[in-house]
């Protein structure tokens, strides 16, 4: 009985910790059920988007150093969006005012809402990390992640070699966290897999309500292949590190970790 309430007291903490992402599927469905006037939709998700960020940091639900690393991570994205956009990985098809080279701005808001669930539940949960691995060994590795979403396009793709140091360099890494005044320990490596692939069956659900759309979902939706959760699974490294490294600036504490390194 007591693993059943302290499972029910993570759900819940967890969902709280969802509620920026949680707001944009809502108006993605919300918005391709019912069209609303005067803007195009995409345009209306930025608006909703703006104003969802704008009241979490006036009710304190995200702090203002929160605010600086979800907005780091919405222009990384943003980014990454609109070169895949012009290699044709993906596109939005539909018409809108704030739209940069072809994207919608709404669209980095989709990758900020990692960044704030990752904020939400780390401040929730209380989380702690042991034995995190070098600043020099895990900044090269980040960025070696971020860039390959590029360079794939122009030479090998090294993901599967970057999964494979991603395993060997955290696989001592363990993140605490806290429910209900009982401390819990997981491998830091499986949290990234889950994370990745809980990421995945919330694009399956944006795709599905028009957020984006993949050339194989041109006729008709279909389901993302299952390949993605490999790059979501990055990504959600190089949000984690983004966040981290907050943390750390900001003093909080991470065990094994020597600080001076980020300030």
């Amino acid at each position: 009985m007591r693993a059943l309430k302290q499972l029910l007291r993570f759900g819940w903490e967890q969902a709280l910790s969802c509620l920026f992402p949680v707001v944009i599927f809502a108006f993605l469905a919300i918005t391709q059920m019912i069209p609303l006037p005067f803007l195009p939709r995409y345009d209306w998700l930025f608006i909703i988007c703006l104003l969802m960020q704008w009241g979490m940091v006036r009710s304190g639900l995200e702090t203002q150093d929160e605010l600086k690393v979800i907005t780091l991570f919405h222009v990384i994205g943003l980014a990454l969006e609109i070169f895949k956009v012009y290699m044709g990985s993906w596109s939005y098809p539909d018409e809108g005012y704030f739209k940069v080279f072809g994207v919608p701005l709404y669209s980095g808001f989709m990758y900020a809402s990692v960044a704030s669930y990752l904020c939400q539940a780390w401040r929730r949960l209380k989380v702690e990390l042991v034995r995190w691995p070098p600043f020099l060994i895990v900044v090269p590795l980040a960025a070696a992640i971020y860039l390959n979403f590029f360079t794939h396009h122009y030479w090998i793709d090294i993901r599967f070699w970057l999964s494979g140091l991603v395993i060997i360099v955290f696989w001592p890494s363990r993140v605490i966290y806290e429910v209900g005044g009982v401390r819990y320990r997981m491998p830091l490596a499986l949290s990234f897999v889950l994370i990745g692939f809980f990421i995945w069956i919330a694009e399956n659900i944006a795709t599905f309500f028009g957020a984006w759309e993949y050339p194989n979902q041109s006729d008709a939706w279909s389901l993302v292949h299952l390949g993605k959760v490999s790059s979501w699974l990055l990504l959600v490294i190089v949000s984690f590190l983004i966040v981290a490294t907050l943390k750390q600036v900001k003093g909080k504490s991470v065990h094994g970790m020597d600080t001076s390194q980020f300030l």
